[in-house]
């Protein structure tokens, strides 16, 4: 089958989830990332990435459990909004005012002495699969790569992606998608396809940042077609896209529109070997 019968396929694939209704969009990776010591809650908003995946906590906690700051270490930030009520010196009348507040933590596994971790380590056991490994394998001209935990992202400024290790994934399937779908922002690369939505300077959320998440996915889905993949992530891809089509007025259109970008992105990273007609 044709790359370009394989595009269109994963394109009807996915416009017909969206018109069908979808699953809610999950996260296809345990958590790792940055928690509080003391709850094992996650944190949230801003300090995701003001934190390394890792487990947290104030020194106050840190010493009232038998705990020890290693010496030179520095603390790490944590914000939180706090509401404070202020009078109205015409009216009498309370108003609530959010002020932005912070305090200091250190992670406890590479900070401090005499604590344990608390946390409880979920991983899976997967073999590779060939034909998803070739893809990754023959990117030629491809972005430097790094395993780490609890977060997958592409750094254009240092042409970098970071993808969880394949052992944070319930599936082998969802590893690999998730892959290509930051091997295909780093086809936007100035040095390759030279793609607005990233050497552009876009806002998260904003309609430019959106359509380039759609050109991700739906590369990443592509992809996942050529690997013989795509029926066990097409699901969670759908509505990947979806949550990112309420940005664009759920206009179904742009789907068809990014696929084509997605297209492209696709086909420089299988290369000439790939791109035959089989």
């Amino acid at each position: 089958m044709s790359n370009n019968s394989v595009y269109e396929l994963v394109t009807n694939k996915i416009i017909e989830k969206l018109e069908g209704g979808i699953i809610p969009w999950r996260k296809p990776w345990v958590s790792g990332g940055a928690v509080s010591w003391k709850t094992q809650k996650a944190y949230r908003g801003i300090n995701v990435m003001l934190l390394e995946p890792g487990e947290y906590a104030t020194f106050k906690q840190i010493t009232e459990a038998g705990g020890k700051v290693k010496k030179g270490e520095k603390s790490h930030i944590v914000v939180f909004w706090k509401w404070l009520e202020i009078e109205d010196k015409e009216s009498k009348e309370i108003e609530k005012v959010p002020m932005l507040r912070y305090y200091r933590v250190f992670e406890i596994n590479s900070q401090v002495e005499g604590l344990t971790s608390k946390r409880e380590e979920k991983t899976f056991e997967h073999d590779p699969i060939e034909t998803a490994e070739e893809i990754f394998q023959e990117y030629l001209g491809c972005p430097s790569y790094s395993w780490n935990p609890g977060e997958a992202f592409y750094l254009p400024a240092r042409d970098h992606i970071n993808v969880p290790p394949m052992k944070d994934f319930e599936s082998a399937e969802a590893y690999y998608s998730t892959m290509f779908h930051e091997m295909v922002h780093s086809t936007g690369h100035e040095s390759r396809l030279k793609r607005d939505g990233v050497t552009g300077k876009h806002r998260f959320g904003s309609e430019d940042y959106s359509k380039e998440e759609l050109v991700a996915e739906i590369g990443a889905a592509m992809l996942c077609g050529k690997a013989g993949i795509v029926n066990r992530t097409i699901d969670n891809t759908a509505a990947y896209i979806k949550s990112w089509l309420r940005v664009l007025q759920d206009d179904k259109t742009m789907v068809v529109s990014a696929a084509a970008q997605a297209q492209k992105a696709a086909d420089h990273i299988l290369g000439v070997k790939w791109l035959v007609e089989e």
